[in-house]
């Protein structure tokens, strides 16, 4: 079965917005897995602060607290 002129029309038309659509989606998805390393990396990095307030914290209290042995 051939299709008329308007159906073809029709198909390119479909055709052309899908492209668009699937363009737009690929675009989307290279930010968003840029994004996510950025988020990934201010994760390591606000976990290996957290881990250096947590010895920080350690230290202090070694200070504070007399040793047992001592």
């Amino acid at each position: 079965m051939e299709l008329t002129e308007e159906e073809i029309e029709q198909v390119r038309s479909r055709l052309e917005v899908l492209k668009i659509e699937h363009r737009d989606l690929d675009d989307v998805i290279e930010r968003l897995s840029h994004v996510q390393k950025l988020d990934e990396l201010q994760m390591q990095r606000l976990k290996k602060r957290k881990l250096l307030l947590k010895d920080q914290i350690s230290a202090l209290e070694r200070q504070l607290v007399p040793d047992i042995m001592a």
